[in-house]
């Protein structure tokens, strides 16, 4: 099976922490080159020294606020202009969590703009890079309520389904080029994205945190939560070229919770 990333570049969004960071990792120790994207540099200087640098790789870091769409875009320009990047891990941090009814506008814009928008700016900005390398992955990090909608998550279920969607279309668009396009859809894994949900949860109802892990607990057949590096072992696999026949697809990482195919 090759495995290797050995001569590719990965950009790697919201890198700093969690799966992103943990995807980092695991791309670095099949010897791509990393860069890092994310908004708190202190974090990112942290990241570097972990990365496997085994191939001779030099890994890097740019800053960019995914809120911001054209600053995305910006720093993805300058980066695209100096080196063709092969792959692209799409993570970023998800929106507050809340019934559907009561989200504002405002709520569904900025979470469309900092997830399909800022996508669809690093997908037209590496795509040529990659139909000239004539290899390209781009990998989505979206969530689970692709296939079965969260409780109390309405507006990130609205958002999620559009990035898979996107997804789907740009797959097939790119596939004659052997650019991939796949969604990894993580189920409840231990980062501080889930410790917020928690918080939150147990806030509105007025309740420990104990009770809401438990619940949480409950509805998941393998009784724990996941690890990033369990969701990175996947993203890694699906950027590699053992999985070049795989595209447009969407795959859970949730020890069994979802409950459809």
């Amino acid at each position: 099976m090759e495995l290797s990333l050995k001569g590719k570049t990965a950009l790697v969004c919201g890198s700093s922490q969690g799966i992103g960071l943990a995807t980092a990792v695991e791309l670095s120790l099949l010897g791509a080159t990393c860069i890092l994207l994310a908004r708190n540099e202190d974090r990112l200087k942290a990241v570097l020294p972990t990365l496997s640098t085994n191939d001779g790789q030099q890994h890097s870091y740019a800053i960019a606020d995914f809120s911001d769409v054209a600053q995305v875009a910006d720093v993805a320009a300058k980066i695209a202009a100096k080196e063709t990047v092969h792959i692209v891990i799409n993570n970023t941090g998800g929106p507050a969590g809340g019934p559907i009814i009561e989200a504002t506008a405002q709520a569904f814009t900025a979470a469309f703009s900092q997830h399909l928008l800022c996508n669809q700016a690093l997908a037209q900005i590496f795509v040529p890079g990659m139909i000239k390398a004539g290899f390209g992955r781009i990998i989505n990090i979206i969530s689970t309520s692709v296939k079965t909608p969260l409780k109390n998550l309405g507006v990130s279920n609205t958002t999620r389904w559009a990035v898979a969607a996107w997804s789907k279309t740009l797959a097939t668009e790119l596939a004659p080029h052997n650019i991939t396009v796949n969604n990894v859809l993580p189920g409840s894994t231990s980062t501080a994205r889930l410790e917020g949900l928690f918080n939150s949860s147990a806030t509105a109802r007025n309740v420990s945190i104990d009770v809401i892990e438990t619940e949480w607990l409950k509805e998941i057949p393998m009784q724990r939560f996941g690890e990033a590096r369990e969701i990175a072992a996947l993203v890694a696999f699906l950027a590699s070229p053992a999985a070049g026949y795989i595209t447009g697809t969407s795959t859970a990482v949730d020890g069994g919770k979802t409950p459809v195919i």
